[in-house]
Parts: C-alpha cells; sequence; structure tokens
C-alpha cells in the first residue's frame, strides 16, 4: 500500500469516525432533551455502545477477505 493512499485512509477514516461520534452526542442530548433528564449513560448502556463498536470494526477488519 503507497504512503499516500494510507495518509488517505487515516483521514477517511478520522473524518467518518468524528461525524459518527458527533452525531452519537447529537442524539444522546437530543432524546435527553425531550424526556428533560441529564445526559447519562448507565453502564449497560456502555457496554452495549463498546460491544457494537468491536463488532464494527471487526466487520471492517475483515472487509475485502473472502
Amino acid at each position: 500500500m503507497k504512503n499516500k493512499q494510507k495518509s488517505n485512509t487515516l483521514i477517511f477514516g478520522t473524518v467518518i469516525g468524528a461525524l459518527a461520534g458527533a452525531v452519537s452526542a447529537y442524539l444522546l442530548i437530543k432524546r435527553a432533551e425531550e424526556e428533560q433528564t441529564d445526559v447519562k449513560l448507565s453502564a449497560g448502556d456502555g457496554v452495549q455502545v463498546g460491544l457494537g463498536l468491536l463488532g464494527l470494526m471487526r466487520l471492517i477488519a475483515g472487509m475485502g477477505k473472502e
């Protein structure tokens, strides 16, 4: 893999990750405002998010393999 291609892939992944994080935070804030509560994540919610992210990373890492 060429250095330019590596750099472009890292930049693209970083931008997509930042956008996904910003959208997630926005949705969390919006839900808290609708329910008129504080923004909070329970331990169970954190575990679900973590496992979901691990699954997504595993899926992405496996792309292109046959």
